[in-house]
């Protein structure tokens, strides 16, 4: 018994700032892409998103004939806190030590009135673990962010969250990930696939 898990970034927002649980939209005007993703995903997939809107309506886009679960925050991006909506260079240099180290070592530092890595791979993992309990075996589609997929990728795998780090996750890519229930370990199939 095996629930396959299709995690999709959403589409691009061309933001050049940190967003985490800013609520703001992604650009869908790629049609083509869209269809591309849809046709490559289980046709009897459930599909569920982060609540925030560049999921939500990546997933309204690419859901076809999917049963729709209920959008939830659980899976949403890392809390950037404070520094939600600066750019990267303004961080580094408003806050220096604490933005090295949390870009360096990611872990236990968090943002000031954000959350860390860790912090974030345990609700993403509880999240994943309630998707599991509830719906079981077969094909689920989680529409989410950036680092949300690899914190999944870097339980599945077991690698530190350092390596899970430097994985390029494009938007509108799909990381593979399966849970067997049986021997309760996780497989990789594949990360950053662009259909």
């Amino acid at each position: 018994m095996t629930t396959r898990f299709w995690f999709v970034r959403h589409g691009p927002t061309h933001s050049k700032a940190a967003v985490g649980w800013s609520d703001i939209p992604a650009d869908l005007s790629d049609i083509k892409a869209l269809a591309r993703l849809s046709d490559y995903l289980p046709t009897e997939a459930k599909i569920i998103s982060s609540d925030l809107q560049r999921a939500s309506a990546t997933a309204d886009a690419v859901q076809g004939a999917r049963d729709r679960l209920p959008n939830t925050p659980t899976l949403r991006e890392m809390n950037f806190g404070d520094w939600d909506g600066r750019l990267f260079a303004d961080i580094a240099q408003s806050d220096p030590d604490t933005s090295r180290q949390f870009w360096e070592s990611p872990g236990a530092i968090a943002p000031p009135n954000g959350e860390s890595w860790d912090d974030l791979s345990t609700r993403i993992s509880d999240a994943v673990d309630t998707v599991i309990t509830d719906h079981g075996v077969g094909d689920v589609v989680i529409v989410g962010h950036f680092a949300a997929i690899l914190t999944a990728l870097q339980r599945a795998s077991g690698m530190s969250a350092k390596a899970a780090f430097s994985f390029k996750i494009d938007n509108l890519s799909v990381t593979r990930l399966d849970y067997l229930h049986a021997s309760k370990s996780w497989q990789v199939h594949g990360v950053n696939h662009l259909a």
